[in-house]
């Protein structure tokens, strides 16, 4: 009889036990730190704006500036802490940074005496961003963000008859969105696919140009980009 116990007592910690295992073997395969880089397609889009141009002690002129989109290759580096729910969903917190520059691409800025035409690039491009995902399995990942994004635009003016200026920097901010699939190549490494948007609030901006014009304009862009990449989960 007490074999009979013993044996009953096995099969019910193995059930448990199973059934433990199988309560996270989707979400918490994919619970803890990861890395990953990836390389991709950005498009930065300038939104055109109205401002205005001051001549020191003559007139204030109305003044329309406008930006070439900036299309070109992207890169990103990215880390994060992915937080089990229960069997199937995480929320993980995250941080991307884009190295180098955006193509650069050019502006004009056009009043009563004509137009002066430059030139701007977007470096310096980050995002802190919350991450909620769904583990289908334990190789396959489903994910959206949403967060905080910055960055740095650079702009300067050359070669008009007036109104130019050296490069200036203009820090802006916004929000992301994103969404995101990931799975499993080989043991923890794996690769993802990601589609990011970003729109940033508009922001004051004030140009003194070489001879004395100042140019009272606004910084307010949206971008997108996507991602493909290789990643390391730990």
């Amino acid at each position: 009889m007490k074999y009979h116990y013993i044996k009953i007592a096995g099969l019910i910690i193995a059930a448990i036990s199973s059934s433990i295992a199988s309560a996270q073997t989707n979400a918490s395969a994919w619970s803890g730190p990861y890395a990953q880089i990836g390389i991709g397609y950005e498009s930065y889009i300038p939104v055109a704006a109205n401002g205005t141009t001051t001549i020191p002690s003559v007139a204030t002129l109305p003044t329309f500036a406008t930006a070439n989109h900036s299309n070109g290759p992207a890169g990103s580096i990215a880390a994060g802490y992915n937080f089990s729910l229960n069997e199937n969903y995480l929320l993980g917190i995250g941080a991307s940074l884009y190295p180098g520059h955006s193509t650069t691409a050019s502006t004009s800025a056009t009043n009563a005496l004509g137009t002066v035409y430059g030139t701007y690039n977007v470096r310096n491009v980050f995002s802190i961003y919350l991450s909620p995902s769904y583990a289908i399995d334990q190789e396959k990942l489903v994910y959206a963000k949403i967060g905080y994004t910055g960055a740095t635009t650079y702009s300067s003016a050359s070669g008009n008859a007036a109104g130019n200026f050296a490069e200036q920097k203009t820090q802006t901010n916004g929000t992301v969105y994103g969404l995101g699939y990931k799975q499993i190549i080989s043991g923890s490494i794996y690769g993802f696919a990601e589609a990011n948007y970003a729109i940033n609030k508009a922001k004051p901006v004030t140009i003194t140009t070489t001879d004395g014009l100042i140019i009272n304009s606004t910084a307010n862009a949206s971008g997108y980009d996507v991602l493909f990449g290789i990643g390391y989960r730990f």
